[in-house]
């Protein structure tokens, strides 16, 4: 009988009853080279509970798809066999079979396409150079999982397996399937895609889901793997069931969407084929999981599945990407053809009589129960089930063909070629379909980009509108896409708010991507966008808080413009001016009895020291300098020497004459008159050896204090040896002592002069402030610490002027009547009359 030439079976026993079922088509013809086909057709275990339409529905849309896609692949041989240029004189043969969305129903015509040709047994064989299989190369299967199956088989025999859907990142390992090829991009270019689209819209709070199977987990792997380095948080991750016909299978879907609402986030990711992404999507409307963004894929955003699903509306705002594919000029109008020629009513009974007469090497697939399968059944399907992916599988074998048989544009030679022999072609050289250029790259995988579809509602009828653009880069056309929300602009899906430049993120809770923006502090500066914490400014520079740089530090001093070192130097004036107009007074009247009382031509020395005391403070003022640093200390402890070396004699001689009468006759011959500058001089001599034992130990050195201001860098005078510094400063304390003990009990009669109150006082004013200087000197660090040095030398100066010359000045101007040799009697002349 005449074997028509389209052999179809469309079992509904998937929704006559309960039992399993197998939907299942074969396209069988002979040819020089034969290509093996595995499509889907159908389910084999369908839960009808579990469905909110009938399944004699859903039955026929799975079968349309493996329909579709079966034709394609009929059509494109018919195309090959008809062109004069490709293969001529070759006849390509195909031999097509279902695969049941099942890895045992696609195994057994696997095992088959690898029999030797001509019998039904695989050879068990050390060297398969020359082994020649039933067919040359095999064209799909669709799904993911079902080819890491058959690969594995295909690629231990080195039979090329170009699949026209299978996107998992696994089969890029062309190790372990060396002979596996996709006409469709790896799931890693569509992770990349999505990663792009959230970052876009500033999406970092998210919930992904996917189908617990190899696409959904493989997907799902990448997608957490990529936003990491992102700044996209998983507020949820789940896998749903692909088997619903399972008990936990309702429960497990009704979790996921319990724990997604919790979650609070505004978008959600979803990797899943359709029938999943039905059941997900069912559960979220019936249980008021509210408007969200959906992202989606192909698998399931252009399915009609999921586009038919009661209230689908109500789910949001629907986004995904599809693979940008082109059209595959006269396949509808060969399929019109190709229905008008086949007498539907003779269908079913030829296949049934096409069955009996089959051989047993053929597998039996025939239907239980056929159908009537009309164009107009098949019709709506064609403008969404992507068909040129099969197209190109085809037509890379038959390139690959074309070029390992060394085809001319007239002849094809007669030349057995092993199925091992077309993957080098198939691996260098590009092939053109359609005037479109294709080339499998090291992952034998062949990306075209992916157009961003946006589910748009027009009168309640779906419109798949394109509104962007992904090849490396994405462009969106955001101005096409109407969001669910009030102002049909984009949700926010944040656990945290960017943060602006200059702040850092503060982790908080338990969820290391919920933090805080906190401001930089003082001497740090913000680096990135994606830093959790702030980088420090080198030593050398400063920054403010908040800042996104460092600024160079400025240096800081006492500056000689400045406000408090202008009030400072006009008060060293004021003393040394102070000192020296007491100098001058006392040299004018040096003969006085006021100005002999207090030591003569040494009170002249001890103002001009106290003069020079009061000039040392400029030492303190301006920018410092190691030579400044190292001068300030000698200087100060040489001036003030000099002043309580001029004041020591006259101590001396006061504690000789009122504590040691009997020996004094013969001991103030050395602390009077002209041996009183010896003492002097030893003194000033005893200082001096201090100053060079106090340069040589450790003299003050140049710090540059970077921590002290905040944005400058202070400039100060360091103390390197509190040893040598006490040693320094020791003796003039000593001699400041001494001077102390020899008139704090010396009391005079009220009608005389007490000239040793003077001194009293002046070591006394001296201690007092050293005690607070010292405090103060030791603690500070700042430009203050030169004005406690320059405080302290002009306290000291000026009290010792006030409490020991200034008196003496008073009576020399306002008081002259005192100045007389009775109210200043030397001790030394009233001692005769005390003996008498």
């Amino acid at each position: 009988m005449k074997v028509p030439e389209l052999w179809l079976c469309l079992s509904f026993g998937c929704a006559a009853a309960l039992s399993p079922s197998c939907l299942s088509a074969q396209f069988r013809r002979p040819g020089d080279f034969v290509l093996g086909g595995l499509f889907p057709f159908g389910k084999d275990t369908v839960n009808l509970t579990a469905r909110s339409e009938p399944t004699l529905l859903l039955c026929e849309r799975l079968f349309m798809d493996g329909l579709i896609w079966a034709l394609g692949m009929k059509f494109a041989i018919d195309q090959i066999n008809n062109s004069s240029s490709l293969l001529p004189g070759i006849t390509l043969g195909y031999d097509m079979y279902d695969t049941c969305f099942e890895a045992l129903a696609a195994l057994q015509p696997s095992l088959l396409f690898l029999t030797r040709k001509g019998t039904t047994g695989i050879g068990v064989l050390c060297n398969y150079t020359e082994y020649e299989p039933r067919v040359t190369a095999v064209i799909g299967p669709h799904k993911s999982d079902l080819c890491l199956v058959t690969a594995k088989l295909f690629s231990s025999f080195l039979i090329p397996q170009v699949s026209y859907g299978a996107s998992s990142e696994t089969l890029s390992n062309t190790e372990l399937y060396p002979s596996f090829y996709r006409t469709v991009p790896s799931d890693k270019n569509l992770v990349e895609a999505v990663v792009l689209l959230l970052n876009q819209f500033g999406w970092n709070w998210i919930a992904t889901v996917g189908s617990d199977d190899e696409y959904g987990r493989g997907a799902q792997a990448l997608f957490l793997s990529m936003v990491g380095s992102d700044n996209i948080c998983i507020a949820f991750e789940g896998l749903i069931p692909t088997d619903l016909a399972e008990p936990s299978a309702k429960r497990q879907l009704e979790d996921t969407v319990k724990l997604i609402n919790s979650t609070k986030v505004n978008v959600i990711v979803l990797f899943a084929y359709s029938l999943p992404a039905q059941a997900l999507l069912e559960h979220s409307i019936r249980m008021g999981l509210g408007k969200k963004v959906w992202i989606g894929t192909e698998a399931w955003m252009l399915s009609g599945i999921t586009a038919s699903i009661p209230n689908i509306q109500s789910i949001g705002t629907v986004l995904g990407f599809v693979m940008r594919t082109g059209t595959v000029p006269g396949f509808q109008e060969y399929v019109a053809e190709l229905f008008g020629s086949v007498e539907q009513e003779e269908f079913c009974r030829e296949s049934r009589e096409l069955s009996r007469l089959m051989n047993t090497e053929v597998l039996d697939t025939h239907c239980q129960q056929c159908g009537r399968v009309t164009l107009g059944d098949v019709w709506p399907m064609l403008g969404v089930t992507t068909v040129q992916p099969v197209h190109v599988a085809v037509y890379s074998v038959a390139h690959a063909l074309h070029r390992a048989l060394g085809c001319t544009p007239k002849a094809c030679p007669k030349t057995p070629i092993r199925s091992w022999q077309l993957l080098h072609f198939m691996n260098t050289l590009p092939f053109e379909v359609n005037g479109q250029s294709f080339r499998f790259d090291q992952s034998h995988s062949t990306n075209t980009g992916y157009k961003l579809i946006f589910w748009a509602w027009r009168n309640g009828t779906l419109t798949y509108l394109p509104v962007g653009d992904y090849d490396q880069s994405l462009y969106i056309r955001k101005s096409q896409i109407q969001f669910h929300t009030a102002d049909q602009k984009e949700p926010t899906s944040e656990c945290f708010r960017r943060c602006q430049p200059g702040q850092f993120r503060r982790i908080k809770g338990f969820n290391l991507c919920c933090y805080d923006c906190t401001d930089c502090p003082e001497n740090t500066f913000w680096s990135s966008t994606d830093s959790t914490s702030c980088s420090p400014c080198p030593q050398h520079q400063w920054a403010p808080a908040r800042s996104t740089r460092c600024l160079d530090r400025s240096e800081r001093f006492l500056f000689w413009g400045e406000p408090l070192a202008v009030a400072l130097v006009t008060a060293m004036a004021l003393s040394a001016a102070l000192s020296c107009g007491t100098a001058l007074l006392f040299l004018k009247h040096l003969q006085s009895p006021v100005v002999r009382a207090s030591g003569g031509g040494r009170s002249l020395f001890a103002l001009l020291s106290l003069a020079t005391l009061s000039l040392s403070c400029c030492l303190y003022v301006g920018r410092p300098s190691a030579g400044l640093c190292a001068a300030q200390q000698p200087s100060y402890a040489l001036c003030l020497s000099g002043c309580f070396s001029a004041l020591l004699p006259k101590a001396l001689e006061i504690a000789l004459l009122t504590e040691f009468r009997r020996r004094a006759p013969g001991l103030l011959r050395w602390v009077t008159r002209g041996r009183a500058w010896l003492l002097v001089a030893a003194s000033l001599l005893a200082q001096g050896a201090l100053c060079l034992c106090h340069l040589r130990l450790g003299p003050d050195f140049l710090v540059a204090d970077y921590q002290a201001l905040p944005g400058e860098v202070l400039l100060v005078c360091g103390t390197k040896s509190w040893a040598a510094f006490a040693l320094l400063h020791g003796y003039n304390s000593c001699v400041a002592f001494a001077c102390f003990l020899c008139t704090f009990m010396v009391q005079t009669p009220g009608r005389r002069y007490n000239v040793a109150r003077g001194i009293t006082f002046a070591t006394l004013v001296c201690f007092v402030v050293w005690i607070f200087f010292l405090v103060i000197f030791a603690t500070l660090r700042t430009v203050l610490r030169a004005v406690t040095q320059i405080c302290t030398v002009l306290a000291t100066a000026l009290g010792i002027l006030v409490s020991y010359f200034i008196p003496k000045c008073y009576i020399i101007v306002f008081r002259p009547d005192l100045n007389t040799g009775d109210y200043f009697q030397n001790p030394i002349e009233e001692e005769p009359e005390g003996d008498s």
